[in-house]
């Protein structure tokens, strides 16, 4: 699995549930090879599960359980790109539903403090065109948690 560039998240213990987690939601994401550590160190002990190889989205990613140091921020998120509202809803609720938390203008939490954009490709596709149909769009969004894509499609009409 491995490639030239691969993310790496760092997990408190749980990096191998939460790679199942997200190849359970998520299309083209599996669970690869994981890697337990050959010797102590500061966030656990030897044998404990090291590393987890997997691919969300086609993305590349090691989890590192490299103990409850450093958490995660909202400076880095998966931006997820959804064609409807049916698909907003499957990836929100699953994230939103396990333990994880609401946000602002697209933007949830999972359960192990990682960040995610459910982002409707109407929205992105309303701030590229700019102007007053960008301006429309993002003031629909701006008092929203999940995104509503019927209310970002009036928005773009100007309804």
């Amino acid at each position: 699995m491995m490639t030239k560039a691969t993310i790496c998240l760092w997990f408190d213990k749980d990096a191998k549930e939460a790679a199942e987690f997200y190849a359970a939601t998520f299309p083209d994401s599996v669970v690869g090879a994981v890697h337990s550590a050959p010797a102590d160190f500061p966030g656990g002990k030897q044998g404990d599960e090291l590393t987890v190889e997997f691919t969300v989205l086609g993305i590349a990613c090691i989890g590192l359980n490299g103990g409850p140091i450093f958490p995660h921020s909202e400076a880095f998120s998966f931006q997820v790109a959804t064609d409807s509202q049916e698909e907003t809803d499957r990836y929100w609720n699953a994230i939103v539903g396990n333990g994880g938390a609401e946000s602002a203008c697209g933007w949830c939490k999972d359960k192990w403090g990682l960040n995610w954009q459910i982002t409707p490709r109407v929205l992105t596709e309303a701030m590229a065109q700019g102007g007053a149909v960008a301006s429309r769009a993002f003031e629909a969004m701006m008092p929203m948690t999940k995104i509503d894509v019927a209310k970002i499609e009036a928005a773009v009409r100007g309804d």
